[in-house]
């Protein structure tokens, strides 16, 4: 990753932000309006209702999380916040490309819920971190999301400290 110091990534639960959604949606890098239509069709496509973790799985959600990064990636996580219809993930450096973090992050929830179904929509957010103070913009965040939910900021056990907090 060079000079970046963190990364954060949002990934979304399948069915839940499609194109055309009214909150605005991606396009090849550029946010799109509403499209009321395209996001008809996008439900139709789908083969498995929306998904939406409850709150057992987004706590067990959370520890395969924290293992992954760990096991696989050898990156801390700084912040960790998942809500029913997406996760939030604050990490330091790592040297597999952003798109197989992604991967990794998601594939671990997948195979240790065992729901047998698709859980993740298609792709992910990332917003690179280089200067300190937007890591830890970045990792408050993150645990607004956790703390709105009267959740405590670091959730889960083994999140590491941010050094930039």
């Amino acid at each position: 990753m060079g000079r970046t110091l963190g990364v954060m990534l949002t990934v979304t639960t399948y069915g839940t932000w499609l194109r055309g959604d009214r909150r605005g949606w991606v396009d090849d890098g550029k946010i799109m309006p509403a499209d009321p239509q395209r996001e008809d069709m996008d439900r139709q496509q789908l083969k498995y209702p929306p998904f939406y973790f409850n709150q057992a799985q987004q706590l067990a959600a959370g520890v395969f999380v924290i293992r992954s990064a760990r096991e696989k990636l050898r990156t801390p996580i700084w912040a960790l916040a998942i809500e029913p219809w997406h996760m939030h993930v604050v990490t330091g450096p790592f040297d597999k490309p952003i798109g197989e973090a992604s991967k990794e992050f998601k594939l671990s929830v997948l195979h240790g819920l065992h729901l047998g179904r698709p859980i993740w929509s298609k792709g992910y957010d990332k917003r690179w971190c280089a200067e300190p103070d937007v890591v830890a913009a970045r990792v408050r965040y993150v645990e607004r999301h956790n703390v709105r939910r009267d959740m405590p900021a670091q959730r889960w056990p083994g999140l590491d400290d941010c050094p930039y907090v």
